[in-house]
């Protein structure tokens, strides 16, 4: 039985896409919490070491490897910082927040060059923009998204990613050009609609169809070098940001599970970029938020 659990267990790690999406997304969700399939390895080896079973042993193996593959590389250890790097700092302050100028002090304090907001409420909007200020005199905001630099921004421009079934105003995308000292790069801050886990499965249809919208306006994005920080309500591995995925690379290095902030399950904030690399990726202190802040090094 252990063998078996195991041979099983490898299987859904290496090839998490064989799970159909038909009934209840139930491949999406697999793959929203694919890291944690590690604790069930961990589970089968302490019964193979209980039933001393060779054969359970040898079989264990493989979804150790499975994991090792797919994650191990995570962990390692993120390359020194080079002279053209830039620091980003991405943020959903949730629309509860209510201290939104320590959670601007504490954002500001791990002196990234580019803060993204999600969740930006009007009563809250002046203290972000007041606490900010002197650090990063450059600003966009559009609807509930807003993207701070320390370099100029110029193109500034809404992208549409509503969803058809949402008939209320919904403003979550923007687009600007931000003129770095390494060349210009075209950053894009986007939230994403939310998904639901529910008795039949995975309600993620709106966070689909936006993520699809939002692949499309990166794939015709004529700057060279993409940047993308935003909530985006899924993970790198979810086959729900493939239209993303397919034109944008995740960090190379670190974990960084964001959401919720009293127990991280799940990178939901995600930076990635074309053109650039992302480093590296971590969380930072938690806010007032239901989110951790991630923090990513970029080299361009």
């Amino acid at each position: 039985m252990a063998a078996a659990s195991a041979v099983l267990t490898a299987g859904l790690l290496a090839f998490p896409a064989v799970v159909p999406n038909s009934v209840g997304r139930a491949g999406s969700l697999l793959e929203t919490f694919l890291p944690w399939l590690g604790l069930v390895v961990v589970v089968l080896l302490g019964l193979a070491l209980l039933r001393r079973s060779a054969v359970a042993l040898v079989a264990v193996l493989l979804p150790v490897a499975a994991w090792t593959h797919h994650f191990g590389v995570l962990l390692l250890p993120a390359a020194r910082a080079g002279g053209d790097d830039l620091v980003v700092v991405q943020h959903n302050v949730s629309d509860e927040n209510t201290d939104p100028a320590g959670t601007a002090r504490a954002l500001a304090g791990a002196g990234p060059d580019l803060i993204a907001l999600e969740e930006l409420v009007p009563r809250a909007l002046p203290e972000y923009e007041a606490t900010l200020a002197a650090r990063y005199p450059y600003h966009a905001v559009q609807g509930t998204v807003g993207l701070w630099s320390r370099h100029p921004l110029t193109g500034v421009r809404p992208v549409d990613i509503r969803p058809r079934g949402i008939t209320e105003p919904w403003d979550r995308g923007l687009r600007a050009v931000v003129h770095t000292p390494h060349g210009e790069i075209a950053a894009y801050v986007a939230h994403l609609p939310s998904v639901r886990v529910r008795a039949t499965g995975l309600a993620s249809s709106w966070r689909d169809e936006s993520a699809r919208l939002l692949g499309e306006a990166v794939g015709a994005e004529e700057q060279r070098r993409v940047l993308l920080l935003g909530d985006l309500n899924s993970t790198v591995d979810d086959r729900g940001l493939s239209p993303l995925t397919a034109h944008l690379e995740p960090a190379e290095r670190g974990l960084a599970f964001s959401f919720p902030a009293g127990f991280p399950l799940a990178r939901i904030d995600q930076v990635m970029a074309r053109s650039a690399t992302v480093r590296h990726i971590r969380t930072l202190p938690a806010t007032g938020s239901d989110h951790l802040p991630v923090a990513a090094r970029i080299t361009l």
